[in-house]
């Protein structure tokens, strides 16, 4: 035990055996916001994070976040993000930096959006581990049946994409464990230490986090952003473009108000919805330059967690110990007898 935290140093499940770390916490990868100092924030904490491949504007910017990453972890893993879109003509550039992160020693990685068909042989030829992030247990299964070392569902109340599910994370988690095999980690709404140690008890393998690091002192946006976070509380997003089959849920700002209001209007279309919905006016405006207000804040109601500006190793510290307390209260229930 730590002395200092009254923690464990190590938490072991099948996912942190497998994925070479301490603790069951995985932080997912999160579009412009994933970069190497976050992530080997949240490695030196004894989690794993995920370089957003798609975050870099050229390859070699990609490869530089890579050398970054291995340089600031000092030897530890980290991972990659590799998203694939619906638009096909979009993920060559997936597979062209697949290669450059093995060729830079990188062997865990995080995949979303499509199956991730076209990335497996190369992951699995190079002797890599690929945990697959879906948002239904059907998918869920398909993905075990692909050959993936582990899958991360997410229910309803993810920030960001959880696709048009409308199962919450804990009812999506029991009927999974019902049909998996492979190691599972939840994602959702997840922001306390609580939630974590419910989420091993239900069964699960690791929980996936976003919304409470996006006031991390080394996530990479403008500090007016990050106070725009902690002002916001579990009712402060919302979910928007359902209608196209793209469930988003994001901060309730003035951005997404608008979007509401042309989705409501009849807006059937991405072109409908104009810059209101760019993934680089966000990255400009809000990231950059601090106008939260603009733009499509991905962000889910576990933001009310994030009640401060601080490194994310004292996020992982306060995680570890809620969820030892809550542990500790579960051990003392009479079926435990």
């Amino acid at each position: 035990m730590s002395e200092m935290a009254g923690i464990p140093d190590r938490l072991p499940t099948r996912l942190t055996e497998l994925l070479g770390i301490r603790w069951p916490l995985l932080l997912g990868g999160m579009m412009w916001l994933s970069d190497a100092r976050l992530v080997a924030a949240m490695v030196r904490a004894g989690g794993m994070g995920f370089i957003t491949a798609r975050s870099s504007r050229t390859d070699e910017a990609f490869r530089q976040q890579l050398r970054d990453c291995r340089a600031l972890t000092e030897g530890l893993p980290f991972g990659v993000n590799l998203t694939l879109s619906r638009r096909a003509a979009q993920n060559d550039v997936m597979l062209t930096r697949l290669r450059m992160a093995l060729e830079e020693g990188v062997r865990i990685f995080e995949t979303a959006g499509l199956p991730p068909t076209p990335l497996l042989p190369e992951i699995k030829a190079a002797g890599a581990v690929v945990v697959h992030k879906c948002a239904h247990v059907r998918h869920a299964v398909a993905a075990q049946n692909m050959g993936v070392d582990a899958v991360t569902l997410v229910g309803m109340e993810e920030g960001g994409h959880p696709g048009n599910n409308q199962l919450p994370t804990f009812l999506n988690g029991a009927y999974a464990l019902e049909r998996l095999q492979v190691p599972l980690a939840l994602g959702g709404g997840i922001g306390h230490g609580r939630q974590i140690a419910a989420a091993l008890a239900l069964g699960a393998d690791a929980v996936v986090m976003g919304s409470v690091f996006t006031s991390a002192v080394e996530t990479p946006a403008h500090p007016a952003y990050k106070q725009r976070v902690v002002a916001t509380d579990e009712h402060g997003t919302r979910a928007v473009l359902g209608s196209l089959g793209d469930t988003w849920r994001v901060i309730d700002n003035d951005n997404a108000r608008k979007v509401a209001a042309l989705e409501q209007a009849g807006a059937s279309s991405y072109a409908a919805f104009g810059e209101l919905i760019s993934g680089e006016r966000t990255q400009a405006l809000a990231y950059h330059a601090g106008q939260h207000e603009e733009g499509m804040l991905s962000m889910g109601p576990a933001v009310g967690f994030a009640r401060a500006i601080e490194p994310v190793a004292s996020i992982v510290q306060r995680l570890q110990r809620e969820c030892v307390q809550a542990g500790r209260q579960f051990q003392r229930l009479p079926l435990l007898a």
